[in-house]
């Protein structure tokens, strides 16, 4: 990572720097795809994805807290991967943790793979979509029971689908 991309990362966690989303160091790249289905070339990702989505899922960028609409959904459904559509959290598993980012205690089973970084200096669990590699989030043991686990997502990385009925 470069210092200018560090600094940038620090600055916005101190306090934010209005811009829509933090952009990662350019070497930054999504986790590798579990299906072979979905390991996309560059160009088809720009395609499938908005700016915002793909500097966050392809990229490993940030977006500004308390940007997404997604922060405020109540409704029952489950939450997808923006890059995919794999299923990776109910409803039943969201709360509000006061960041500015959606927040799940738990995901669903097999929707997730998990990596360590770096990227600012202290070691943090990042997780991703398990089909598509796509960046999600950073996963963090201060939340609530039943697990303790805060999974911090980024919105634009996700895409609602209310349960129907």
């Amino acid at each position: 990572m470069t210092r200018r991309g560090l600094l940038a990362r620090l600055g916005a966690a101190l306090g934010g720097l209005g811009i829509p989303f933090l952009p990662a160091d350019p070497a930054d790249a999504a986790s590798a795809a579990s299906d072979p289905a979905w390991n996309l070339s560059d160009a088809e990702w720009r395609k499938r994805l908005s700016p915002a989505a793909y500097a966050v899922l392809r990229k490993e960028g940030t977006e500004r807290p308390f940007s997404s609409p997604l922060n405020n959904e109540k409704r029952n459904g489950t939450f997808l991967c923006a890059g995919c559509r794999l299923p990776l959290f109910s409803s039943k598993a969201k709360y509000d943790s006061g960041t500015g980012w959606p927040s799940f205690w738990q995901p669903l089973p097999n929707a997730l793979g998990t990596k360590v970084d770096f990227k600012l200096i202290v070691p943090r669990t990042e997780y991703h979509c398990r089909r598509c590699g796509g960046h999600q989030g950073h996963v963090f043991n201060d939340g609530p029971r039943p697990t303790g686990k805060r999974y911090c997502n980024n919105g634009v990385a996700l895409v609602f689908e209310p349960t129907k009925g």
